[in-house]
């Protein structure tokens, strides 16, 4: 039997081949990605020097804005993220405010219908979205993502931001309206700068959900010049011809802006995900 510290050491090298064969299993599909993006069709085509670029070219990224419409779908899905974003954290953020701290009927059956709204499959809701949109003349328009994509982030973020609102003390509150501050004073001024982190968590999740958003957008557009990105980049595909060169190139530059956002917001992503996991 091998001693204690022996054993200590032994799963401690174990532990840490798996965390290695883990980040393998992730990095070489992105290394993959990135080196194949900057690889001639020629190169593509032969399997040739699979590792690395011989030589460099950027063509596939010129042929993605000569050829297609790639810069109108980055500035549709940039639109339509940006609003989409400041919709969520808006409704979330007053009415999760308004579950936990005012006093009205019906506050707990609701506030459980939001844990219910979190459950329920994004899939469910395309046919009466879609009816909803068609009523209001919505179909073809950026539009009708930007007010159904926070139908999908809601439930999440109003759920995340009841818990970061339950860890704030009200006495703070009760002092700001003793100071002479009315309920929406006090939201602003005092409860607002401290559930930041939350409110940053909220928004990334919010980004990563409507950049990378296929169903609805499949569904709800119809035409070119509007489609967002993962639409657009579908229709790169026809029947059995895959530009590899072009959808490695587009999915290199479609990854960048969430992956600088998550290098920039990673400690506040996880300080507004624990929020609430303990009462302070």
């Amino acid at each position: 039997m091998l001693p204690r510290d022996a054993s200590r050491r032994l799963g401690y090298g174990v532990l840490y081949v798996l965390i290695a064969v883990v980040l393998l299993f992730e990095i070489i599909p992105f290394y993959f990605i990135f080196v194949t993006s900057f690889k001639s069709t020629l190169q593509i085509q032969q399997i040739k020097d699979m590792f690395w670029p011989n030589p460099w070219t950027f063509e596939h990224f010129m042929l993605l804005f000569t050829q297609t419409p790639f810069a109108t779908w980055y500035g549709n899905t940039i639109l339509v993220t940006a609003v989409s974003t400041l919709v969520s954290l808006f409704a979330a953020s007053l009415g999760a405010y308004a579950l936990v701290r005012l006093r009205w009927r019906g506050v707990s059956p609701f506030s459980s219908g939001v844990l219910v709204a979190y459950l329920m499959p994004p899939a469910l809701m395309v046919l009466p979205l879609y009816a909803i949109l068609t009523q209001l003349k919505l179909i073809n328009t950026q539009g009708a993502l930007m007010l159904t994509y926070p139908t999908v982030v809601l439930p999440f973020a109003t759920w995340l931001m009841m818990g970061y609102y339950r860890s704030i003390p009200e006495e703070l509150e009760d002092a700001a309206m003793i100071d002479g501050c009315n309920r929406f004073q006090t939201y602003y001024r005092v409860v607002l700068p401290l559930v930041r982190p939350a409110l940053l968590a909220v928004a990334m999740f919010s980004v990563t959900q409507a950049w990378n958003e296929f169903l609805f957008a499949k569904t709800f557009l119809r035409s070119t010049e509007v489609f967002t990105l993962p639409v657009g980049l579908g229709q790169l595909l026809v029947a059995d011809v895959q530009p590899w060169g072009e959808l490695m190139a587009a999915a290199l530059l479609t990854a960048l802006p969430v992956i600088i956002l998550y290098m920039v917001g990673q400690r506040f992503m996880i300080a507004g995900l624990t929020a609430g996991s303990v009462k302070g």
